[in-house]
């Protein structure tokens, strides 16, 4: 199977790409280009090995954001990305105003409070600075887990994305540092703490089953990732099926073994997917 390390806004991507998702002459593989943020590939490595024995040839692209796949994908530079959950999916779309949909569900990988300084959210010390996403679905997810954990109290109306300005309650005075994504883990040098996203985690030689001194729920449906495609496509046979491959007992059987449970294999019809608000 071929694997590619894009770089974000690499020119030459579209060339690389310029057969994605046509369908071969017969008796030849369909070629499915699909992308996903972080440097892991297992998992979709064993799905693509699955689908080889069908004829498809599913090209691995990986990235080190979460703008450039969903801007690649709505594009036509790929075919698929699987990296995002559905509320980041819908505020990116309803901020790029892009054409892309989501066509399966896949795991729910909670995000994690990580300190290298503290053992517990209770040694946490008046005026902790706490590292986290500034994207706006991501932010608003990391102070969902802080105040699930009782560090804040965020007010009603906070909703997904809420900022700093919906907590009502700070009894530690906890300081909020907005960061990109990518940047959390290295963070932790210099904050008490940092959330950080648990594929990320994951690429920073964390262990977000273990390591994490507070974890989000799992069964918070907005958080749920999905597999999306150029709106149109959903229907596509060799895209569907890369869905029904993921979603079979093996594959999920398999992401918990290599994740050691940190990624919760979570299968739902599109339709409960989206109706999560």
């Amino acid at each position: 199977m071929k694997k590619l390390t894009a770089l974000l806004a690499t020119a030459g991507l579209a060339t690389l790409l310029t057969a994605c998702g046509n369908d071969s002459s017969a008796g030849e593989t369909t070629k499915v280009t699909l992308g996903i943020s972080g440097s892991d590939t297992t998992i979709w490595d064993y799905v693509g090995d699955k689908a080889a024995k069908e004829g498809i040839e599913l090209d691995i692209i990986t990235f080190s954001d979460y703008v450039a796949p969903n801007l690649a994908l709505a594009e036509g530079e790929l075919d698929l990305n699987a990296f995002q959950t559905i509320s980041y999916f819908d505020e990116f779309v309803e901020e790029h105003n892009v054409d892309i949909v989501p066509i399966g569900s896949t795991v729910i990988a909670p995000m994690g409070l990580y300190s290298d300084k503290y053992e517990s959210i209770e040694e946490l010390p008046e005026g902790a600075q706490i590292a986290m996403p500034n994207e706006a679905t991501n932010m608003g997810r990391a102070l969902l887990l802080l105040d699930e954990s009782g560090l804040i109290t965020l007010s009603d109306d906070a909703g997904l994305t809420g900022t700093e300005e919906d907590i009502i309650d700070n009894p530690k005075n906890i300081e909020v540092v907005p960061m990109t994504s990518a940047h959390t883990p290295r963070a932790m040098a210099d904050v008490a703490a940092s959330i950080v996203n648990n594929g990320i985690a994951v690429d920073a030689g964390l262990n977000p089953t273990e390591d994490p001194i507070a974890r989000e729920s799992d069964t918070a449906k907005p958080y749920i990732n999905l597999i999306a495609a150029q709106a149109g496509e959903e229907d596509n046979e060799a895209y569907q099926r890369i869905v029904e491959l993921y979603q079979e007992e093996d594959t999920a059987e398999f992401v918990i073994e290599h994740t050691e449970g940190a990624q919760i294999p979570t299968f739902v019809s599109v339709e409960e997917l989206v109706d999560y608000k």
